[in-house]
């Protein structure tokens, strides 16, 4: 029997005044299913992530997350996900350990259970060798996989990264997709990700929306969306295809700044 989706959205929709930056989406995400968001700046990537982490209200429509909806049980969806933002969210000034021991806290887990969590968490994210230094000699990736650590200490049925390789280099990026696809095989999480990098939605996703001015202008496997464009279509041609005529909106200025923040703290 086929399980019902973690993640269910029905016409949901966000404004921002007379600015509708996601416009009536509707999308399922089934258990371990990994979906990737893409589309330009001011295509509505991050405001769907978070709404559906519940840290932004909808305007419209309807969703759930792990078959808790987001607006009236906003709190058991809080327990049942883990969330990646575009920002730093490690201390630098604390080792990896602690900084996995405070988010074990967080997430209320036994205290008999943390130090066993945590090195799970380190170990998974191959940072063994690396719990006891400061985060801030950390190289961009390590920093990227301690945050993911961080957002699954609690096993969280959905994972949503939001740019999650950001201000990487090529080599952390890889170290990167290599962790996300050893947390969705080990742990089954499903996991919703934006990306700007279309050889990244190729690589981890089973599924690719690509967003127009809020709106899915496409959803499907890498190859069924090559397909559709035309025989021997890269994924390039299909963005582009999707995404052409997308205007600069307003809002695209906040997200580049905000990119490019976090790109510089993790570089």
């Amino acid at each position: 029997m086929n399980q019902p989706p973690v993640i269910e959205t029905h016409e949901l929709s966000r404004s921002f005044g007379p600015l509708t930056a996601v416009d009536k989406l509707t999308i399922a995400v089934a258990p371990g299913e990994i979906v990737g968001l893409l589309g330009r700046n001011g295509a509505g990537k991050s405001t769907i992530i978070k709404m559906l982490t519940t840290l932004l209200r909808p305007t419209s429509g309807r969703a759930t997350v792990g078959g808790f909806d987001i607006v009236r049980e906003a709190a058991s969806v809080r327990r049942c996900i883990g969330y990646v933002p575009q920002a730093l969210s490690a201390d630098g000034d604390l080792t990896g350990y602690e900084n996995l021991l405070v988010f074990a806290k967080l997430y209320d887990i036994a205290r008999h259970e943390r130090d066993g969590r945590i090195r799970e968490a380190l170990a998974m994210m191959g940072l063994t060798d690396f719990g006891d230094k400061l985060v801030k000699t950390y190289s961009g990736g390590m920093i990227r996989r301690l945050e993911i650590a961080q957002s699954t200490l609690h096993r969280p049925r959905v994972l949503f990264l939001d740019e999650p390789t950001v201000g990487l280099d090529p080599v952390a990026r890889l170290s990167v997709w290599e962790q996300v696809r050893r947390l969705q095989v080990q742990a089954g999480s499903a996991i919703l990700l934006t990306t700007h990098y279309l050889e990244e939605a190729q690589a981890l996703c089973r599924r690719v929306a690509i967003l127009c001015r809020g709106r899915v202008a496409a959803i499907g496997t890498p190859d069924e969306l090559k397909a559709a464009v035309g025989l021997d279509a890269t994924f390039e041609d299909v963005f582009e295809r999707f995404t052409s005529g997308e205007a600069v909106l307003p809002g695209a200025y906040d997200e580049t700044s905000q990119t490019r923040r976090a790109a510089q703290r993790l570089g």
